[in-house]
C-alpha cells in the first residue's frame, strides 16, 4: 500500500480497512492531481490481496469541496479532455471496485465530492453545519458521463432532479439528506463508526458478487463511456 499518493490523497490501514483520505488544503478541492492520485489508489485495492475494504474521508474542514473551480476552467482543451477521460476511468474503478467502499463525510462535500460520496456502497456523516450539494449547476461546470449516471443510479430520479438542477446546499441533518446518507454520527466518532461498516460488510462472503449485480447496469454504462471515448464533454464543455 503507497503511504501517499501523489501528496494529494493519503492512505493509511486498520485491519484491512485502507482509510483513504483527500489532502489537498484547503477544501481538497478536486483537479487532475486529484482524480490521478485517487485512480491509482483504487486499482492498487483493487489488486491488493490485504485490502479488504476502503473508508474515503477528507483532511478537515472539508470532505471534498468538488472541482477546483480556479484550476481546472483554465486547462487548455488537451488538460480539460484529459481530466473528463480520467474522471470517466476513476469512477468506473471506484464504483466498481470488488470490495466495500464506505464514504466519511466529515465536511463540506460539494459537486463532484458529494458524487464520489455517492459512488460509495455506504454513506456515514459527521452532525455538524457543513454543506452538502451537487453544485454543478452554479459552478458552471457540467457533469461529465460516468459522475451522472451514477448520481442517476444512486438517487430517485425525482431528489436526482432537484438536486442537480437547482444546486441547492443542505446540511447532513436536513431532511433531504436522508435520500443518501445511512448514518449520521458525533464527528469524532465517525471514521471508527465506518471503519466498522466497512469490516462488517467485508466479512460476507458474496458480497463482491452481489455488489456487482445491484450495479451492473450503471457499470455497463460507465464502460461503453469510457472504451468508447464517448462522453459528450469531449465535444461541448472544451
Amino acid at each position: 500500500m503507497a503511504a501517499d499518493s501523489g501528496a494529494v490523497i493519503r492512505t493509511t490501514e486498520r485491519d484491512g480497512v485502507w482509510i483513504v483520505s483527500f489532502a489537498r488544503p484547503p477544501m481538497n478541492a478536486i483537479d487532475l492531481s486529484v482524480i490521478v492520485a485517487l485512480g491509482a489508489c483504487v486499482q492498487e485495492a483493487a489488486d491488493s490481496a490485504s485490502c479488504r475494504a476502503m473508508v474515503v474521508t477528507g483532511d478537515p474542514p472539508a470532505f471534498s469541496a468538488g472541482i477546483d473551480v480556479k484550476a481546472v476552467p483554465a486547462y487548455d482543451a488537451a488538460t480539460r479532455a484529459e481530466m473528463i477521460r480520467c474522471i470517466n476511468r476513476c469512477i468506473l474503478q471506484f464504483y466498481g471496485l470488488p470490495k466495500p467502499t464506505v464514504a466519511a463525510i466529515n465536511g463540506h462535500a460539494l459537486g463532484a465530492g458529494l458524487v464520489l460520496a455517492l459512488a460509495c456502497d455506504f454513506r456515514l456523516a459527521a452532525a455538524g453545519s457543513y454543506r452538502l450539494g451537487l453544485t454543478e449547476v452554479t459552478a458552471g461546470i457540467p457533469f461529465p458521463a460516468a459522475p451522472l449516471l451514477v448520481v442517476q443510479a444512486e438517487l430517485d430520479h425525482d431528489v436526482a432532479r432537484r438536486l442537480t438542477l437547482s444546486g441547492a446546499v443542505f446540511g447532513p441533518e436536513d431532511s433531504v439528506a436522508t435520500a443518501f446518507l445511512d448514518d449520521v454520527a458525533p464527528a469524532d466518532q465517525l471514521v471508527a463508526r465506518a471503519i466498522d461498516r466497512a469490516t462488517t460488510a467485508a466479512r460476507a462472503s458474496a458480497y463482491a458478487a452481489v455488489k456487482r449485480q445491484l450495479k451492473a447496469a450503471a457499470l455497463e454504462r460507465i464502460a461503453r463511456v469510457v472504451e468508447a471515448d464517448a462522453d459528450p464533454l469531449l465535444a461541448s464543455w472544451i
